[in-house]
């Protein structure tokens, strides 16, 4: 499956990466942060937009996701500092995602709450019904998400899960993952030397790998029957249950101090979905939290080296009043360059050269020019009372005020101020305009960009998967083909080394059923592959044969020694014919996917095998003499060669054994031999005119057992290291 996971960086959203991988799905990934370093595990694909990139429809087409998961409550790049602020942006971002995705209206939606939707205290068990009674702005905000969600999921007729997580936790492994309670009481037994913990609060705690594997049996359920599911475990704990056993994990002297002032008992019931879905936490809290406990004492300094560098007085108050210096400085500038031309203005008044020139005029259009209307307008009032004080000089103010030149001439100064002011404004502003289109524009631009890349990238993925990857329908087609291209009497060999290259893996084996109860091995690529025998009784392995039987891929997830890790069975009119086992995989290829590929080539190597086994059938009576079980010359020496080849790549084993007896008394030998040879040997004539056996699966010193027999009934024979074709 296609599978987007949108959120922050962060132990829970890598843990869901891991598992999902594992299990063979595609990852995509939003991280919800564009420009920033981030750090995750590693995905098919890596989108860095915000939330409300005008990219989102686009991401959301490209990946046309079967699985969306947006993580909520653990999205870090919400930190809930400012949560009036974070309260607003996270209620957009989940809306803008919601819309995204109801576009494509195609595969489920999961939306990751907490239990601080509910606060308070509930002497029962809190089921999916009860309604939210969050107190904050983080509860109320991940209360109204939920909301939304179930709006759109009514509304739009969308498939939304709402799953919320009752106490999460998991093992930190820096400052900023201290976010819950554990966490928090080993940082304050390391810090402070105690634990201050609430003898009423009784909370349920869920471990995050079970949490993930909640979340994953939601990702792959097909149906489901609610829209709200509870994800908690089973054990219950009283906060100072928890800080006593931090104590004694810790060690040294440190203390718990009871607190009965803000009790509380908040514990969400798990039923409905253990009762769909039939799984339960399995995770012991002690073991968890004493390896939490380990592991944060071991890393002391990593958790409590939080301090930060002191600012310097200047920073601080450049810091706090940094808006006020900068919105300051024009009119300081003003100011300053106002006295030089008053003293200008007032130097040339009588001159005989510059008494027509009117440097208030030019003060004013310098600043309409520089810093547009704002500062026109202060200049132009700094001018006019820089005017008035130099009449002054020879009137009275009384007749200064009563001179229509002086209105007329603040008039004109107040004009052209406004005007030039104005027009640099509308520049600028359009400038600015300009601007922000071209950079809006290359943002799209950028993103268009990065969108493509991505797809160029995943396009090119799946070619060279449809081409040459080692598990595409291409390969392996192009591999099992060649099987077309062998003797009947090789076909089985072949496949092994076939499976080999496909599965990774020299571990195979491919047993032949005998009878109800023995299959033989036909072949083998290594010793570990033919460590269970040469012969098996098949029905009594168990969960193997249960599953193989059902036509189903076994896979030893209990990695029980005595199975192979995986195996699967070829049949042939619902008749189970022959039985692959496999080892020698790691664990993390031990999937679904990985039993699916191992389905797909036993199908496509199944038409090869049961094509040669039907020719050997239909040639039987041509290959043996009249009467007897012994081969013709031509179809003994072809045989001889399949083995002696397969022997020689180390596919099997075989001896061959030359019967010293009269040509004509062969016949009598093949009926007297046959009862000492299994099923899967046989005997025949070669080009030289001698009887000779080929013991499949079988080494030197164990024919020599063979030799005993037959010299008991009266045969001399002799091991034949390689035979003459």
């Amino acid at each position: 499956m296609n599978i987007l996971l949108i959120g922050g960086e962060g132990s829970l959203i890598n843990s869901m990466i891991v598992k999902l991988k594992k299990e063979g799905h595609r990852i995509y990934l939003l991280t919800g942060v564009q420009n920033k370093k981030v750090t995750y595990e590693k995905v098919f694909e890596k989108y860095n937009f915000t939330y409300d990139s005008e990219n989102l429809n686009d991401i959301f087409e490209s990946v046309n996701p079967d699985v969306t998961i947006f993580m909520g409550a653990y999205d870090t790049n919400f930190q809930w500092k400012q949560q009036e602020r974070e309260a607003v942006r996270y209620s957009s971002s989940l809306m803008n995602i919601l819309v995204a995705y109801s576009m494509t209206k195609r595969g489920k939606f999961i939306y990751l709450s907490s239990e601080e939707v509910y606060s308070g205290s509930y002497p029962a068990e809190i089921r999916e019904d009860e309604p939210v009674s969050a107190v904050g702005f983080r509860g109320m905000t991940l209360a109204q998400g939920e909301k939304i969600c179930e709006n759109y999921q009514e509304n739009w007729k969308l498939d939304i899960i709402i799953l919320r997580l009752d106490h999460l936790y998991h093992i930190p492994r820096t400052s900023a993952d201290v976010d819950n309670i554990c966490a928090r009481m080993c940082i304050s037994a390391m810090e402070k030397g105690y634990i201050i913990a609430d003898n009423q609060n009784i909370c349920s705690l869920l471990y995050e790998s079970d949490a993930v594997e909640f979340i994953y049996r939601v990702v792959k359920c097909k149906t489901h029957q609610h829209v709200l599911y509870h994800l908690t475990s089973d054990r219950r704990f009283r906060e100072v249950t928890l800080a006593r056993l931090v104590a004694e994990y810790m060690g040294g002297n440190v203390s718990v101090v009871e607190n009965e002032e803000q009790g509380g008992r908040r514990i969400l019931s798990g039923r409905r979905f253990e009762e769909e879905f039939g799984i339960t936490a399995f995770r012991e809290t002690e073991v968890v939290l004493k390896k939490m406990v380990q592991y944060m004492k071991k890393n002391e300094a990593v958790f409590l080296d939080k301090e930060e560098p002191r600012l310097s007085l200047w920073k601080r108050v450049l810091q706090k009043w940094g808006w006020f210096f900068r919105a300051i400085v024009p009119f300081l500038e003003n100011l300053l360059c106002f006295v030089p031309f008053f003293m200008l203005n007032n130097r040339v008044v009588g001159s005989q050269y510059f008494s027509q020139l009117d440097f208030y005029l030019l003060y004013v259009l310098l600043f309409a020019i520089v810093y547009g209307q704002q500062q026109a307008t202060f200049s132009a009032l700094l001018a006019t009372a820089g005017y008035l004080f130099r009449q002054t000089y020879t009137r009275s103010g009384f007749e200064v005020m009563l001179d229509y030149n002086t209105y007329v001439w603040i008039a004109q100064l107040f004009i052209l101020g406004l005007v030039v002011g104005y027009m640099h404004d509308q520049i600028r502003r359009i400038r600015k305009e300009s601007e922000e289109l071209e950079a809006h524009l290359s943002r799209q631009l950028s993103d268009i960009r990065d969108i493509n890349g991505s797809n160029v990238r995943v396009k090119d993925v799946l070619e060279r998967q449809v081409i040459d990857q080692k598990d595409s329908i291409g390969k392996i087609y192009n591999i099992t083909s060649r099987l077309d291209q062998y003797m009947p009497d090789e076909v089985l060999f072949y496949a092994v080394e076939m499976l080999t290259e496909l599965l990774g893996s020299r571990d195979v084996a491919i047993y032949s059923i005998a009878n109800k109860d023995y299959a033989r091995m036909f072949s083998a690529g290594s010793v570990k592959a033919r460590e269970m025998g040469n012969s098996i009784r098949y029905r009594e392995m168990g969960e193997v044969y249960q599953e193989i039987s059902a036509q189903r891929v076994y896979i030893n997830r209990r990695m029980d020694e005595h199975y192979p890790l995986m195996a699967n069975a070829i049949f042939e009119e619902d008749q189970m014919k022959m039985i692959i086992m496999i080892w020698g995989i790691s664990w993390e290829r031990m999937t679904l996917g990985q039993a699916n590929l191992l389905k797909v080539i036993s199908y496509l190597i199944q038409n090869a095998v049961l094509r040669a086994n039907r020719y050997m059938m239909a040639l039987e009576e041509k290959r043996y003499l009249e009467d007897t079980r012994i081969l013709e010359p031509e179809a003994f020496t072809s045989l001889a060669g399949a083995y002696q080849k397969a022997r020689k790549r180390n596919l099997t084993e075989c001896s061959f054994l030359k019967i010293e007896t009269d040509p004509s008394h062969y016949l009598e030998a093949g009926k007297v031999l046959k009862g000492n040879l299994r099923q899967s040997d046989y005997m025949g004539n070669l080009k030289d005119g001698g009887l000779y056996v080929l013991l499949a699966n079988t080494n030197r010193e164990e024919a020599g057992i063979v030799v005993e027999r037959f010299e008991e009934k009266g045969y001399k024979s002799q091991i034949v290291e390689r035979v003459e074709l």
